[in-house]
């Protein structure tokens, strides 16, 4: 099991493999074996960003999933120094 900050790490390493992978397919549009890796590190990303919200509350203010309040502001930013 992954702490908060080692689950964070992964998140940013999906993050930038995304980036990078989107901008290889802007210019290689066909390119089918860099879609299917883009497909499977967004599914991985988001399983991640699943555990982390299950866990740590959200990351941003999209996932705050709490229909009786607003999660967001309760527990330290991800950037914040607390929250690593």
């Amino acid at each position: 099991m992954k702490n908060r900050n080692q689950l964070m790490q992964v998140i940013r390493k999906y993050d930038f493999a995304l980036y990078d992978l989107s901008l290889y397919l802007d210019t290689h549009t066909q390119c089918r074996e860099a879609l299917q890796l883009y497909r499977k590190y967004r599914t991985l990303r988001q399983a991640a960003v699943d555990e982390y919200v299950s866990r740590f509350g959200p990351i941003n203010h999209r996932e705050n999933e709490n229909e009786q309040e607003w999660d967001w502001v309760k527990a330290p930013y991800p950037w914040e120094r607390e929250a690593n």
